[in-house]
């Protein structure tokens, strides 16, 4: 399967058929800029749900819709493969994005996510670090950059069943926690020096592949660092989660399992400035 199927919660849906339910949730999750899309939203998670009329719906009920199906259409259409976020075409569909998001939060309050794989948990949370901050910015376009927004990384504007989400509880309660330093790679702050946000979703099947390539493509950015036998000139990221590198040994020996070049491990180290403007 190319996506975790959403059946596991097609019968708590298909319960609802035939009824029209609202759903609704606190109003502090609701975006202070207006978002310009076909419906007016005033939140990811503040529509009314229409269930047994809804087209969207109905494809969730059936299980025709994937857990990142919607993701992964957005981001081939609105991500070039340089990782450039075009937020201007994107946020023409907002309103997907919205429905993306509304996709994880049913997901996630099922009792079948409690027993998916590792991998599949990994990919989840990854992906949803990086849709809610296309979210946060999409809310606040045009802008410069993302630390134009107050405190971008601790607003809880989203919710995950009835549990409510910011960027920092994602990376560092759960991210962080799951002991893989390549997230570092995989999740994005919309900014030029953060790793390219990859113009795909991050799946089970091909977790592995997209990590290791997303951590060499990283590593190999001359624009992001410089990499030399004997001097190292590094992003930031390798300072700031020093500790995540250090896991199973010295930080030049977990960039050597993924540098074009052998590091020495008396290597000089410094770091490169960080450049926060809008990853577009």
């Amino acid at each position: 399967m190319k996506y975790l199927i959403l059946t596991t919660f097609v019968i708590i849906l298909s319960a609802c058929a035939g009824t029209k339910k609202v759903v609704e949730h606190k109003p502090n999750t609701v975006a202070q800029s207006e978002i310009e899309t076909k419906k007016e939203i005033d939140s990811p998670l503040q529509k009314v749900v229409e269930v047994a009329d809804d087209e969207f719906h109905q494809k969730l009920i059936k299980g025709v819709i994937t857990t990142h199906q919607l993701w992964d259409e957005l981001l081939m259409k609105h991500v070039s493969g340089n990782g450039n976020v075009n937020y201007k075409s994107f946020k023409t569909e907002h309103k997907k994005l919205l429905d993306y998001i509304y996709v994880l939060s049913l997901f996630y309050a099922n009792d079948a996510f409690n027993t998916i794989s590792n991998d599949e948990k990994l990919a989840f949370w990854i992906n949803a670090y990086n849709a809610f901050t296309i979210d946060l910015i999409l809310r606040q376009y045009p802008l410069k950059s993302i630390k134009d927004i107050k405190k971008p990384w601790e607003q809880r504007l989203w919710k995950l069943g009835e549990k409510e989400f910011s960027l920092n509880d994602i990376e560092h309660e759960i991210l962080r926690k799951m002991d893989e330093p390549r997230i570092h790679f995989a999740i994005v702050c919309a900014s030029v020096s953060c790793p390219k946000l990859l113009n795909e979703a991050y799946t089970a099947e091909n977790l592995e592949a997209q990590l290791t390539e997303a951590t060499k493509d990283f590593l190999s950015d001359s624009t992001k660092n410089n990499i030399s036998k004997d001097s190292l000139e590094l992003s930031k990221i390798f300072q700031w989660f020093a500790k995540d590198f250090k896991q199973n040994g010295s930080l030049v020996d977990f960039l050597n399992q993924y540098s074009d070049v052998q590091i020495s491990a008396k290597a000089k180290k410094s770091y490169k400035s960080y450049n926060w403007d809008l990853n577009e």
